[in-house]
């Protein structure tokens, strides 16, 4: 992956002075670390008269690979493969737009504190970039940086020179040049564009790049004619983040026209004098299902299986229609946690008899847990290896066998709903897998089978209409014909 960028000089003002503006000395090649790769810097040529810096990425593939794919994120066979056979080493995308912010990020901003009035100034620059995607074609490419004051050279290259009767692939050479830019325009031109133009970035679009789009847009993205389409594409089209984007850049542009600041426009609606309702977090959102889904069953003895730090517990003992209440954990620090939490110690005599914490691992059939009438398996089953499932499955449902099981699990397909959650990571750490609506049907319909159980699915949180709820709920309960029959066999 490379870029260039070239200047010419005169006696007066050399072009050396790039080297100055861009803070890498021309006599050095210089390596930067990237989360990506390794970046280099060095001057194929530099004298008074021409100045040409490069920026040569070296992908690290596989790192590539590692930080794109979470554990348990499910894709397509062809999103699989393209892990290991894809461009990303050679052909400018976000990636080099990352190193360039990164390598360059004092250029960008027009900072240069040995040359000031220098860094202000326009220079006549060359930019080149050898393999370019560009999802659009050559038309959109000049559409885009036309209008920024650059003259545009745009070649295609051919899927194989070898065979031109293949035509031309979806990859450009680009030429950029332009006499009445700064630097630090420039390289914040190619900091968006690059990634607008392969319109595919490599990183997880976090509300932050609403941010980072506004600083490197300022004084050209207002105004630019193809602002909407810069826009989505910057943003990956989520139209949240594109709608915010809009919105914020329409209100530059009318402070511009008006002569006056941002504030003074966006001041229609006064400040809200009460606060505005916060959302019932999904934890709260999930511990009432589980409690009215126990209600709605008539179970008075409960298994928390995997009960944590002990929330469920808490919320189970609030409520006397429960009473016996069970707490199983592998963890003997989280035992701890929640007994602190419940105040065991300090607890009466009568609301301590309908408490019980021990330890017990879930791979492992235990005595200790039969003969309840319901069991919650809350956020537990994604923490366990999947060759150890069918473990779990035989000391719940083939050893316990409590009346009514209750299984919740989060639902994958609506990660990409998660703002803050990057592409192709899970949502803890820890979860070993995250499975589709239609995954974890299959498993619970199966285990209901085997088991003498039958089930039922119950959405918690706001149910999406394209991804499903953030959390899915099995709710298990036994056959009782079969338990007769079994009985009387």
């Amino acid at each position: 992956m490379f870029l260039t960028i070239t200047t010419t000089g005169t006696p007066e003002r050399p072009a050396t002075d790039l080297g100055f503006l861009l803070h890498k000395h021309p006599e050095k090649a210089q390596t930067f670390s990237t989360s990506y790769g390794t970046a280099h810097v060095l001057y194929p040529e530099a004298d008074a008269q021409r100045c040409t810096a490069a920026l040569l990425l070296e992908v690290d593939a596989v790192a590539l690979v590692r930080r794109g794919k979470g554990k348990g994120r499910g894709g397509a066979p062809d999103a699989a493969l393209a892990q290991y056979v894809n461009d990303r080493p050679y052909a400018a995308s976000s990636l080099l737009a990352v190193a360039l912010s990164a390598v360059f990020s004092s250029a960008m901003r027009g900072v240069c504190n040995a040359l000031p009035e220098r860094a202000a100034q326009p220079l006549p620059l060359r930019v080149e970039v050898p393999a370019l995607p560009a999802r659009g074609g050559q038309e959109l490419v000049r559409r885009l940086f036309e209008p920024l004051g650059w003259a545009v050279t745009v070649e295609p290259v051919p899927l194989d020179v070898q065979f031109p009767e293949w035509g031309d692939s979806r990859y450009v050479r680009l030429v950029l040049e332009s006499q009445a830019l700064t630097l630090a325009e420039a390289l914040r031109h190619l900091y968006v564009l690059l990634p607008v133009l392969d319109d595919a970035k490599h990183y997880w679009v976090a509300p932050d790049e609403v941010d980072k789009l506004l600083r490197a847009g300022e004084g050209w993205l207002p105004v630019h004619p193809e602002q909407k389409l810069i826009t989505s594409r910057y943003l990956s089209r989520r139209w949240s983040l594109t709608r915010e984007a809009m919105e914020r850049l329409e209100l530059v542009r009318l402070a511009e026209a008006d002569d006056s600041e941002v504030e003074d426009i966006d001041n229609a609606v006064e400040a809200e004098t009460e606060a505005e309702e916060k959302p019932t977090p999904l934890a709260v959102q999930r511990r009432d299902a589980i409690l009215a889904a126990l209600r709605a069953s008539g179970a008075a003895r409960v298994l928390d299986l995997g009960c944590g730090q002990g929330q469920l517990v808490q919320a189970l003992l609030k409520d006397p229609a429960f009473t016996e209440i069970v707490g199983v954990d592998v963890s003997m620090r989280a035992l701890t946690i929640a007994g602190r939490r419940l105040k065991l110690d300090r607890m009466g005599e009568r609301q301590a008899a309908r408490v019980k914490l021990f330890q017990s691992s879930l791979a492992y059939t235990d005595s200790r847990l039969k003969g309840y009438d319901a069991a919650v398996l809350s956020e537990v089953i994604e923490h366990l290896d999947l060759p150890r499932l069918p473990a779990l499955e035989y000391a719940v449902f083939g050893a316990a066998r409590p009346r009514t099981v209750l299984v919740t699990t989060p639902n994958v397909e609506y990660n990409v709903r998660w703002e803050t959650l990057p592409a192709g990571h899970v949502r803890h750490g820890d979860h070993r897998f995250e499975w589709t609506r239609e995954e974890f049907r299959t498993w619970a319909e199966a285990v209901a089978e085997r088991h003498g159980y039958g089930v039922e699915f119950v959405p918690v949180g706001p149910d999406d209409p394209e991804v499903g709820p953030p959390t899915q709920m099995a709710v298990f309960v036994r056959n009782v014909n079969d338990e007769k029959e079994a009985k009387a066999a």
